[in-house]
């Protein structure tokens, strides 16, 4: 009867272990293989997915970047187990909350600044975004050169018809002060605090809009964004596509930054966990698949 009896609990010692293994993954076979194993453990490794018992991440920053935090937020916290949330209040604001220790991660839709990394925060690009240029569906210019980009918007050329385009005054629409789009667009080229804008708008989603609405408007948005309400401009004869991008032929783009205050070795558990998820096979077919570039 003690035989019987030791047996019996060491048999649902095996049984527990095997049903508290693992996260998400269903085991068909408690007695698997050493090489069995490994090949798990290679897979759990490429899909980032781990049990963090519900743990809560916060974010906060760019509007450029809600697409992607969206999709990234949705499949992290299922396979995951997390509560990781997004807050899209511009890229500056994100990066004054990371630094005052009031999120987990700021987001931003350009690089870090020197006085910013001064600041103990680290830059963590996970992706990489072009912007596009857009006019509404009436106008007919359909390229444009970097210098008739820039004298666009510091004001000095405000009529179409200069451009090879109909005579009708170009409105010229710009992004708020703080946005990464914004920021990212000016420092690109070499316009910060100079343009002449018609309109500041307070979402990629909104410029979007108002360009489509307004004849003879011109603003500038994430290239994920586009659709057919617009027309996008080619820059130096070149379109912006992510092969382009990637080649390096197309001069408007920019990283997508999650900033953390320190470096990701010395986060919590969870945002160690997002960043891994992030790098994961799962991560990178999210940044595919919301049309961004991977930084891999």
């Amino acid at each position: 009867m003690k035989l019987k009896k030791v047996g019996i609990f060491a048999l649902t010692a095996v049984l527990s272990l095997g049903l508290l293994a693992g996260c998400g993954e269903e085991k068909t076979d408690n007695t698997s293989t050493p090489e069995a194993s490994s090949d798990s453990s290679a897979a759990s490794e490429e899909n980032g997915t781990v049990d963090l018992g519900g743990a809560k991440i916060t974010m906060s920053g760019s509007t450029s970047m809600e697409k992607f935090c969206s999709a990234l937020t949705e499949a992290f916290n299922a396979d995951c187990n997390a509560m990781a949330t997004a807050e899209y209040t511009g890229s500056g604001a994100g990066i004054e909350a990371v630094t005052a220790g009031t999120v987990d991660i700021g987001n931003a839709s350009r690089a870090l600044k020197d006085e910013e990394k001064a600041n103990g925060l680290a830059e963590n690009i996970v992706a990489i975004d072009g912007i596009a240029v857009v006019v509404d569906k009436e106008n007919t210019v359909a390229d444009l050169t970097k210098d008739q980009l820039i004298s666009i918007y510091k004001g000095e050329i405000t009529n179409w018809k200069d451009l090879g385009g109909k005579d009708e005054a170009i409105v010229v629409i710009g992004r708020e002060a703080g946005s990464g789009t914004r920021g990212a667009f000016e420092e690109l080229l070499e316009v910060e605090d100079a343009c002449k804008y018609a309109q500041e708008v307070d979402s990629t989603g909104g410029v979007m809009a108002k360009v489509a609405a307004t004849p003879g408007a011109i603003g500038y948005v994430s290239l994920d964004v586009i659709d057919d309400t617009v027309n996008t401009v080619k820059l130096e004869g070149v379109e912006a596509t992510e092969e382009n991008i990637k080649s390096g032929d197309y001069f408007l783009s920019r990283p997508f930054v999650m900033a953390t205050k320190g470096e990701i070795s010395e986060q919590s558990e969870a945002v160690q966990a997002l960043f891994d998820y992030i790098n994961s096979d799962k991560g990178q077919e999210i940044i595919a698949k919301v049309g961004l570039i991977s930084a891999k």
